[in-house]
């Protein structure tokens, strides 16, 4: 699986390349066109936080496959109002950051980026209760 990572408006790191090619290394991508990677821990909720959800969605151009977004989710509200919102959203096809306090050039997301994949791997990789992964295909129109 060949994703592109060195030409985007943020530095992906190999790193987290490698880790979702191994999460897709099972899963005949032959007829897909879009996957969507969702990673929840177990033990987040709204009372007494943990690690947000994410979801990453690749899609595929010719041999390769390209990040469309990655979106960090949270809990807001409070009581009955709690509900799950993007607290950070990575657009690389719109060319858009997003926080819960507006859009902003994918480019000003460069220092909160790295701190957030950063994060990410190590949760992924060293965390005692591992995130549950659910992989969705989209398969190519025929």
């Amino acid at each position: 699986m060949n994703i592109d990572y060195k030409n985007l408006p943020l530095p992906v790191s190999e790193i987290l390349v490698n880790h979702l090619t191994d999460l897709l290394k099972n899963h005949d991508l032959s007829n897909t066109s879009t996957v969507t990677i969702n990673f929840r821990d177990p033990d987040y909720c709204s009372e007494k936080g943990g690690y947000h959800p994410v979801e990453i969605m690749l899609f595929r151009r010719g041999d390769t496959w390209h990040f469309a977004y990655i979106t960090d989710f949270k809990y807001v509200g409070q009581g009955q109002d709690v509900e799950l919102a993007k607290d950070l959203d990575f657009d690389f096809q719109a060319g858009v950051f997003q926080t819960l306090h507006g859009y902003y050039r994918i480019e000003e997301g460069l220092d909160i980026y790295q701190v957030w994949e950063e994060n990410f791997i190590t949760y992924s990789s060293t965390s005692k209760t591992k995130p549950i992964v659910e992989i969705a295909l989209t398969s190519a129109l025929t």
